[in-house]
């Protein structure tokens, strides 16, 4: 669906179960994003049709599987997200540790903003993340969000704006 330099970026289905589940219960992962309750296969493929799955249906946008093309290794998702409890939406992402350092996370949020901004036509794009997690807030604000303000205890949202777009 949307392809960079050395990462491609899809809808995920009932077939990224096992990679879904793998990250949604790495020790980052429940540190950083929280706990979502998925322990199994099954749990996995619940929650990847009531959420991303869903998502990408009503809207043509979600969290997006995460691949290498160099391999085809799935190394993450990363994507944009309409949550109820945001007055817009957020960019989201999240990578098995072993990818960490090496600018995918730069790459596929830099595409997955340029989606939103381009094709969705959003008029701004949030991020939210926990104050604790330097590099997720580095990240964000070298996307060119900046800081607004903390929501809850453990999140911190950001925000950019986008000029009017032309369609």
């Amino acid at each position: 669906m949307i392809d960079t330099q050395r990462l491609t970026l899809r809808p995920l289905t009932l077939d990224d179960a096992p990679f879904y589940l793998k990250l949604l219960n790495e020790p980052s992962f429940l540190e950083n994003i929280g706990d979502k309750g998925v322990r199994d296969l099954d749990g996995a493929r619940a929650a990847m049709l009531a959420g991303p799955i869903e998502m990408q249906a009503r809207l043509g946008y979600s969290l997006w599987l995460v691949l290498r093309k160099e391999d085809g290794a799935a190394i993450g998702m990363c994507g944009l997200i309409k949550r109820d409890t945001l007055p817009g939406t957020d960019i989201g992402y999240a990578y098995l540790p072993d990818y960490w350092g090496q600018g995918y996370a730069w790459e596929a949020a830099s595409a997955a903003l340029a989606y939103g901004r381009d094709v969705v036509g959003l008029p701004f794009l949030l991020g939210i993340v926990s104050p604790s997690n330097t590099a997720s807030s580095q990240l964000l604000r070298k996307l060119g969000m900046h800081y607004v303000e903390r929501i809850q205890p453990t999140t911190d949202l950001y925000r950019m704006e986008f000029p009017p777009h032309n369609k």
